[in-house]
């Protein structure tokens, strides 16, 4: 996976922190797994040159096992509902509603 791989406006820390709040949180993963794992190895390939207010939340373990089990900003609920609702054209998932 490449940085240009994540969606448009999408720092790959958040978007990992998204995918990874959809699947062990909410039990709907938006990306499939292969993706999930890829966006992990390049996180970790990338990790010492990335910055990120939410980097300390994923360590290198974190990675090197492809899950999350850590905290969530607030922020993260709210941006996997826009990139439901926007990028994925979504409605009805998780209580959004036109």
């Amino acid at each position: 996976m490449t940085l240009t791989d994540c969606p448009t406006n999408y720092d790959p820390v958040s978007f990992y922190l998204m995918c990874a709040y959809t699947y062990y949180v909410e039990d709907e993963s938006i990306v499939p797994d292969y993706q999930f794992d890829e966006l992990a190895t390049w996180l970790l390939e990338n990790y010492d040159t990335l910055e990120h207010q939410h980097k300390e939340l994923i360590s290198k373990d974190d990675l090197q096992a492809g899950t999350y089990l850590g905290e969530y900003p607030l922020m993260v609920k709210g941006a996997v509902n826009y990139y439901r609702r926007y990028i994925l054209g979504m409605t009805t998932i998780q209580g959004i509603i036109e």
